[in-house]
């Protein structure tokens, strides 16, 4: 049976409105999509595939001629991420953002790369290169990380087939083999509506998670929705699942914003975080990476100025901004939980989904 948001479940995260999919994909053009690996790896005794590559696409132009405004933000830097020194650098995201294991940032990048180049044939040629954006959890617990089972293709594959829909959660694409606060985590989205009162528009902020961080007693010390009363350890988790472990987050907005602003909406994903109880621990890579869709940059342009649009800070809407990055964050880290299913994975090792009878309900 299909396992359900934690909306779905009766539980309203915050104070503002979410989108019509309460997912990344209600920011108008932005693109999911997942590739699952999920096998027994043959001639390899109780090894498995338990892992995957999640695309996220901002819009459905070429994305390295029509570049989008980005920034990333660090909370604990314990990661292996590729592209966010030069995202940061000039502002400018053209690349799909790419998810996976730790051990596969290099194959997702060769795949990645493969794409633009196919794409772009003055790539490397009459003009620069190209810089490819790749996150990564270790899965290590359930996937058999060293067999490197993730391939370039796969990453050409996750792209290709990435939609506007609404986007699977739980243990679907990168998020296949993760864990998080010792129960079975993933992939998590949410959303939420601002509203700019001024302009009479409504603005759109969304939020995807690779989950993969936390102890049960983290999350236990997150009573507000957690039936303390209830807890109880899952006998099938030993202490290996309880690493340090990691997050990647995914913001997305329509907003007007440049790149200063967003990585100041980035710092405030932490906020989400630190409400699920997380502390970031010393080995958790805990990183943000986000984009606006409010408008395009051309790789070429024979203007030697551009203009850009954004909002004025001491304004209402960058609180609203802010408030709705931090709702969508906690409530995407909660969906990761809620709507992951048990999962087998190397050595016969199985950790167990999130029991939603622990939620005050």
């Amino acid at each position: 049976m299909e396992r359900k948001k934690i909306r779905d479940l009766g539980i309203v995260v915050g104070q503002l409105p979410p989108g019509p999919k309460n997912c990344l994909t209600d920011v108008q053009g932005v693109r999911v999509g997942h590739v699952t690996l999920h096998h027994p790896l043959a001639n390899a005794d109780n090894e498995w595939a338990c892992t995957g590559v999640t695309a996220i696409l901002p819009h459905e132009e070429n994305i390295f001629q029509n570049k989008v405004v980005a920034a990333s933000y660090v909370f604990n830097g314990f990661g292996k991420s590729t592209g966010l020194v030069q995202m940061n650098e000039l502002g400018r995201l053209e690349s799909p953002i790419m998810l996976t294991n730790t051990f596969s940032i290099p194959a997702v990048t060769q795949g990645t790369l493969e794409y633009l180049l196919e794409q772009n044939p003055e790539i490397g040629e009459t003009t620069g290169t190209a810089n490819i954006v790749v996150g990564e959890c270790n899965d290590s617990y359930l996937n058999s990380i060293r067999m490197m089972s993730v391939k370039p293709e796969h990453a050409k594959e996750a792209i290709r087939i990435a939609s506007t829909d609404k986007a699977m959660e739980g243990a679907v694409g990168a998020g296949t083999g993760m864990v998080c606060f010792g129960y079975k985590g993933g992939i998590g989205c949410s959303s939420r509506l601002v509203v700019d009162d001024g302009e009479q528009g409504v603005y759109t902020i969304g939020c995807l998670v690779l989950s993969n961080f936390g102890t049960q007693d983290e999350l236990y010390s997150y009573n507000r929705f957690i039936d303390t009363e209830k807890k109880r350890r899952v006998e099938n988790n030993n202490e290996d699942a309880q690493t340090d472990g990691s997050i990647m987050i995914v913001l997305a907005t329509d907003a007007p914003v440049n790149e200063r602003q967003l990585q100041r909406m980035a710092k405030r994903c932490g906020i989400g975080l630190g409400r699920t109880g997380s502390h970031m621990s010393h080995g958790s890579g805990d990183i943000v990476m986000a984009f606006s869709t409010s408008q395009t940059f051309p790789h070429f342009s024979s203007d030697r100025l551009e203009q850009q649009f954004l909002f004025r800070e001491d304004k209402r809407m960058m609180n609203m901004l802010f408030c709705a990055a931090a709702e969508a964050t906690e409530e995407a880290i909660l969906n990761s939980l809620t709507r992951a299913k048990t999962t087998i994975g190397r050595k016969g090792r199985e950790v167990e989904e999130f029991p939603l009878d622990l939620l005050k309900l």
